[in-house]
This record gives C-alpha cells, sequence and structure tokens, in this order.
C-alpha cells in the first residue's frame, strides 16, 4: 500500500519586529559603528582614578607628578586670581586671540591656495614645492628667522601658529577636489552645467569633507605651537603660563596649563565634529 503524501513542513513564523525597531539583514556590523561615549567616559575616570592613587600613596614624587588636588587648587587659584601670576581668563584670552586668528587667517587662504592646486597643474607647480619642502620643518627651526624678520611682538606670534596650520589646510583642500568621480562630473556635463557650475555644485561638495577634516587637523597644529610661539617675548598666554612654570618646577601649574590647553583642543574638535554631522551629512555613507 502506498502511504500517503506527507505534508511539507511549514516554516517557522518569525516574530515581526516591534515598531521603530532597526530589522538586522545581516549577522555584520559596520566596522566602528555604535557611539563610544560611555567607553570614553569610563576610561576618563579611570585614569584620574589612577592618578589620584599612584600621588596619594605616594608612589611618585610631587616634582614629577603632583596630585589631582593640587593641580585642581592652582586652577582655582587662577581662575579667581589669587595666584601669584595674571588670572586664568588673561591668558587664555591671549592664547585664543592668537591661534583663532592665525587660524582663520590660514582657512582664507590656504583653501582657495588648495583649491587651485587641485584645479590647476599650473598653481600645483607653483605652490607645491615651498609647501612640501616647509611642511615637515619643525615650528622651532625656523622661528629664529621669523624672530629676526618680524621682531618680537603680536606678528610673530601669529605667524608661527598661521604656517603650522597653513599647510594641512591646503593640502586637505588639494586632495578634496579631487574627490568628485568622473562620473559625477560627465553627467553634471551632459545635463549643461558650465565649468563654473561644475565646481560650484560637484567638486566643491564632494571636497568639504577633507576640507573639514584638514581644519581639524589645522587646529590642532596651531594649540601644538603655541607654546613655541609664546617663547616669543610673550608676558600673557597658557603657552606663556606653562614655560615661566617650568622654569620654577612648578608641576602643578605645568599640569593644569596643559589641561586647560587640551581640554580647549578638544572641545573644538568637537564642535567641528558636529559642523562636519550638519554641513555634510552624506559622509561615509555613499
Amino acid at each position: 500500500m502506498t502511504p500517503p503524501p506527507s505534508k511539507p513542513a511549514t516554516p517557522p513564523v518569525l516574530p515581526a519586529p516591534a515598531a521603530g525597531a532597526k530589522l538586522k539583514t545581516s549577522a555584520f556590523k559596520v566596522p566602528g559603528e555604535g557611539s563610544s561615549v560611555t567607553i570614553s567616559i569610563v576610561t576618563v575616570v579611570a585614569l584620574v582614578a589612577l592618578w589620584f592613587i599612584v600621588t596619594n600613596m605616594g608612589w611618585v614624587k610631587p616634582l614629577f607628578l603632583p596630585t589631582p588636588q593640587a593641580v585642581f587648587q592652582q586652577f582655582y587659584e587662577y581662575l579667581t586670581g589669587q595666584a601669584n601670576d595674571k588670572p586664568l581668563w588673561q591668558h587664555f584670552l591671549a592664547s585664543m586671540f592668537r591661534v583663532f586668528s592665525a587660524f582663520f587667517l590660514a582657512c582664507v587662504t590656504a583653501i582657495p591656495v588648495g583649491m587651485a592646486m587641485g584645479m590647476s597643474r599650473f598653481w600645483r607647480g607653483i605652490f607645491d614645492p615651498p609647501l612640501e619642502f616647509y611642511r615637515p620643518l619643525p615650528p622651532l627651526a625656523y622661528l629664529p628667522l621669523i624672530i629676526i624678520w618680524f621682531g618680537i611682538d603680536e606678528l610673530p606670534k601669529v605667524l608661527l601658529i598661521f604656517l603650522s596650520c597653513f599647510a594641512p589646510l591646503a593640502l586637505a583642500a588639494r586632495s578634496g577636489m579631487r574627490s568628485a568621480s568622473q562620473e559625477q562630473i560627465n553627467a553634471a556635463y551632459s545635463m549643461g552645467a558650465s565649468y563654473m557650475q561644475v565646481i560650484r555644485h560637484v567638486i566643491l561638495p564632494s571636497a568639504l569633507p577633507d576640507i573639514l577634516v584638514g581644519m581639524r587637523i589645522a587646529i590642532g597644529f596651531g594649540w601644538t605651537t603655541l607654546v613655541a610661539a609664546e617663547m616669543v617675548a610673550a608676558n600673557m598666554g597658557l603657552g606663556q603660563m606653562v614655560l615661566n612654570a617650568s622654569n620654577f618646577l612648578r608641576t602643578d601649574i605645568v599640569i593644569m596649563g596643559i589641561i586647560v590647553i587640551g581640554v580647549v583642543a578638544y572641545l573644538f574638535d568637537l564642535l567641528m565634529r558636529w559642523l562636519e554631522r550638519r554641513l555634510v551629512p552624506w559622509k561615509g555613507r555613499m
């Protein structure tokens, strides 16, 4: 007797995803996805706790690494004007003026230069040799020349920071001008766009992510050059405050100044990241 045909197996019914839930179509994740804020906070807390334990247990002499309490005490005294020096806000404003005036001048000049280098072999041939020559040089190498040529007023300080910001901005703009694909450019030409319209609506939007990254790198170079710039007969500034404290082996003031410089630079980097998300939301999604 022929057995009755078996019923086909019914596939299992999967539960419907909840409303608003993100449907995952693969077990693989995008590299680097997810927020790292919690990890960063835990890391900072752990480093501060380690610093507190090491210094308060006397494992390191205060000359080499003061306690967090001593550093905070110096921050409080400088902030309230009780320190035997100018208040912190005067040092802060002097350094902010030097760094951001130099950074603004670098943006105004270096970005057009980089765009010209990316669009024209003529301008690339003119600007590429001097840029590649001075870019690897440390600022302290040409600091004596700047002092001889421009004196010891504010100009050499701003100029030194300007030069440190100029090269990365120009090179980032030059690289960004090559980011637009040839298909995008040809598609714009096929729809009747002029040469300037292609630059305005195709090439510049493609270059903007690289330019913003160059701005982040440039402001970082500007802050790292601040101490060298304020070696030039400065009587105010965060770099000058750190240098002056190091002459008297005041490690607590040195670390306090380093933390202030680092926090300000990090906050500006966060601002640049926010602008990047607002101006180029398509970055990394194409």
